[in-house]
């Protein structure tokens, strides 16, 4: 029972920063916060991805660069120019390292007001925090995986934030439904995206790049991360631009 609920928590934890705060904010600017919200919205990041922490420069210049190069042979990832899944990946990780080691010569637009805290990104992007936490998982399935079934749960744990990406990247400019025409294969992989809090609303989500809310089109598509992100907004902890 710990091992799954450990699972549950790092899938949604782990989702719901990845696409409130490298996605919506990093990427897209779609709502602004104070510097020091920022700063523990990385921190919380680091917590629930952990030893697959992906760094929100890195995350923000890469899907700007999806956007724009979307099913292009310059996209950082797509099912329209990769072999399998498995080509995908590796080209995906490439690119991000290069990004966010700037290896790479990248035009401004695609940089422009992207934030990066380079000093904690170094640390939490680092093998010595991917080890750390790696090294915390078999521990606690060592205490708690009564069954051998259970271990099956670590992998994924430990490459979730790449499963993440898999699923949209992947699977959502391949399978689903299209509420608008555009120049690119995303859909809607979900009606009710209860799984990828709101991210597999992928078709409305390049149709409006920089719309907080990924759903609202149809009756059923309840976006969880913009229910959540109007509740901050009431709190006044961020703005909502749109």
């Amino acid at each position: 029972m710990e091992v799954i609920l450990l699972f549950i928590v790092l899938w949604y934890g782990g989702l719901f920063f990845q696409t409130f705060f490298l996605h919506r904010y990093a990427a897209h600017q779609s709502f602004t916060m104070s510097k020091t919200a920022e700063k523990i919205t990385y921190f919380l990041t680091w917590l629930f991805q952990g030893a697959n922490y992906l760094s929100a420069y890195g995350y923000g210049v890469m899907h700007r660069m999806h956007h724009a190069y979307a099913d292009t042979e310059k996209d950082p990832h797509s099912p329209k120019y990769d072999e399998n899944v498995f080509a995908m990946m590796w080209r995906t990780k490439s690119t991000y390292q290069n990004i966010n080691k700037k290896k790479i010569a990248i035009d401004d637009k695609f940089t422009k007001n992207v934030p990066q805290w380079f000093r904690f990104d170094a640390f939490a992007s680092s093998y010595y925090s991917r080890i750390f936490w790696t090294v915390l998982y078999i521990l606690f399935f060592m205490k708690f995986a009564t069954t051998w079934w259970l271990w099956l749960f670590l992998p994924l744990i430990i490459l979730m934030a790449p499963i993440h990406g898999v699923i949209i990247n992947w699977y959502a400019h391949i399978y689903g439904y299209v509420n608008f025409k555009v120049k690119d294969t995303s859909k809607n992989l979900l009606p009710f995206d209860f799984l990828m809090m709101g991210e597999a609303y992928h078709n409305n989500h390049h149709k409006h790049g920089s719309n907080a809310n990924f759903g609202g089109v149809r009756w059923h598509e309840i976006d969880p991360t913009y229910v959540i992100m109007k509740v901050l907004n009431k709190l006044q902890l961020i703005k909502i631009k749109s």
